[in-house]
């Protein structure tokens, strides 16, 4: 059964139809207003998600003191401007200071916030506020690299062309050797693949 608002959502994806011109009782529409309900559901999952209890969820000591390097989290969000897809790449590092957190939580807290209505230079910060708050390392070091929708499909259809935007904290800003160790290792390719 569905909810009050379910049911709007359909009907406003049914009102949508119409105005571009389709006719909504099509038979391969009739079932899109729940489809595109269900895929919203999933695509905007972050809102419900909290990023620091993840991070939280997986905290341990270490001596260790050198970068952490996670590159190419591959990441799927949606322009708030268009409701377009932006598809694109994080590259995350962090100098621990006496803990680390576990791999997969650093993929997991890309895609909280990925996973709601972004611009790409908030998506950045974002990723890089909650690190610093739930880890405290010594630094850390965002670069996202990604193709927007809305540049592609519509406006200056500027097909394949790539926005990088960077949030660097702590060690990553202030060192200036850090910083090119960090650019030269997301810079490199590694024939290998584990």
């Amino acid at each position: 059964m569905a909810s009050r608002q379910q049911e709007d959502f359909e009907e406003a994806v049914r009102t949508m139809i119409g105005h571009v011109g389709e006719d909504v009782t099509r038979e391969g529409l009739l079932k899109t207003p729940e489809r595109v309900f269900k895929a919203y559901e999933f695509m905007f999952g972050g809102y419900q998600e909290d990023p620091q209890a993840i991070l939280n969820s997986a905290m341990f000591a270490t001596s260790n003191d050198e970068m952490v390097l996670i590159k190419d989290i591959e990441f799927y969000s949606t322009c708030e401007h268009h409701l377009l897809p932006i598809i694109g790449r994080a590259h995350i590092a962090y100098i621990p200071d006496g803990k680390v957190v576990g791999l997969s939580k650093i993929p997991r807290v890309v895609d909280v916030f990925a996973r709601r209505m972004q611009i790409q230079e908030q998506l950045t910060e974002q990723i890089a506020d909650a690190l610093m708050r739930s880890i405290n390392p010594k630094g850390v070091a965002v670069v996202i690299q990604a193709r927007h929708m809305c540049m592609e499909m519509r406006g200056v259809e500027k097909i394949s062309s790539t926005t990088t935007s960077s949030a660097l904290r702590g060690l990553f800003k202030r060192d200036e050797k850090t910083r090119m160790e960090f650019f030269s290792l997301i810079n490199s390719h590694s024939g290998n693949r584990y």
